[in-house]
Parts: structure tokens; C-alpha cells; sequence
């Protein structure tokens, strides 16, 4: 499998390119405001985009969607939630095929209502479900309980030594795994929803006390 992490635009927002090398298959995630440096990899690594996906609809993950999709003629692919028109709407399990990669859908509301996770063999895309010590943001109510929801009953059940790939690069580091998050990012650490919220709340004072950027 090859999987890059490319800089993108937006504040300081991670695209993907994936690909199965054997075939020259490809997919690109979240190109985020920036489709060529997508074509220049494609082009130089010779690879045959298939699919265009996005974790959710927000601009700075769509931006520059449809120009590849227009370019390589790959259909679009979002949560069936999304406001956002799609050729191929995904519901959590969906499968897509990169060549003999397959790509399982997670669907992971809370940041936004058509947020996705994308568990690729060993790696997962969060988005902007969880970053590196960190995670997206959410209202205070029903969002941040679907979020909880989400990253307990989703992402946390996933092996340990699963490689965590993020939306955006707000974190320490730009990759992570599972099993690291679970032991250093306070906000899996705390005990239940209400902490969970509370962190939220207080989240300025408490990067403050424990001098995170």
C-alpha cells in the first residue's frame, strides 16, 4: 500500500493520496484547497485515479474535489448525510476498492453529522473525528455525545498498533497509533461524557496549565 500524507492549504490541513501500487489504482482524501499537488503525484508515481473522497463536507477538506473529479473523471464519495452532492454515498461499512486495497467506511458523526473515518490495512484517516492529542470540535450537547460515541465505539476498538492519520496537523506530530492516543490524548483519558465535555468546556485553561500549543 502506498499512503502519503501531503500539506495542504486551509489551517494547516492533511490530504492523502492512497494507492495500491501493483495495479496503479489510486484515491484521494480531503484534496483540501490544494488538487495540484495531487496531480503532480498521480502523474509522476503513474497511478490511475479511481475514487475522490472526503471526510466530511467542510470547505477546507472539499476545496478542489471537483476539479479532480472532473480531470480523472473519479466520482466523488461522502457520507450519504453530507449537504454536499455526491456520485457515490457511503454509509458506515461501505467498501471501496483501490485495486486490491479495500477501504472500510466508519462512519463517525459529532464534528460534523456526515463525518467519516477511513480504515485502510494498519491505518485509519481520522479527519477531523481525532487529531494527534486532540480532537475536532463539536457544540457542547448532542454533538460532542455523538462524538464520544464515535471515538469510544469506533476508533478505540481498533487495534493499538493502528496508525492514526489526521485532517489536520494540530498535534505534537502529524502520525499517530490508536494505542498512543489511548495513553497520551487527555481527551480519551477522561473517565466518562461529562469529563469528556467538561475538558471541552475548559479546553484554553487546560492547554495553558499543561503548556500545549
Amino acid at each position: 500500500m502506498l499512503l502519503e500524507q501531503i500539506r495542504t492549504a486551509g489551517d494547516r490541513n492533511f490530504g492523502y493520496l492512497v494507492a495500491d501500487p501493483a495495479s496503479g489504482v489510486a484515491a484521494v482524501v480531503d484534496p483540501s484547497g490544494a488538487p495540484e499537488k495531487f496531480v503532480r503525484r498521480l502523474e509522476e508515481s503513474g497511478l490511475r485515479l479511481r475514487w475522490v473522497l472526503a471526510t466530511h463536507h467542510h470547505f477546507d477538506h472539499t476545496d478542489g474535489a471537483s476539479e479532480l473529479c472532473r480531470r480523472y473523471h473519479a466520482p466523488l464519495a461522502l457520507h450519504r448525510l453530507s449537504p454536499m452532492a455526491a456520485e457515490i454515498p457511503l454509509d458506515d461499512g461501505s467498501i471501496l476498492d483501490i485495486g486490491a486495497l479495500r477501504a472500510r467506511i466508519l462512519h463517525t458523526p459529532g464534528h460534523t453529522e456526515d463525518s467519516i473515518c477511513i480504515l485502510l490495512p494498519g491505518a485509519v484517516l481520522t479527519g477531523d473525528t481525532l487529531f494527534v492529542g486532540k480532537v475536532g470540535g463539536t457544540d457542547f450537547a448532542e454533538g460532542a455525545r455523538r462524538q464520544w460515541q464515535s471515538l469510544h465505539e469506533k476508533l478505540l476498538t481498533l487495534p493499538d498498533e493502528t496508525l492514526v492519520y489526521p485532517g489536520h496537523d494540530v498535534g505534537v506530530r502529524s502520525v499517530s497509533t490508536i494505542g498512543d492516543e489511548k495513553k497520551q490524548n487527555p481527551f480519551l483519558r477522561q473517565p466518562d461524557f461529562e469529563n469528556f465535555v467538561d475538558l471541552k468546556r475548559n479546553w484554553q485553561a487546560y492547554k495553558a496549565e499543561h503548556g500545549i500549543a
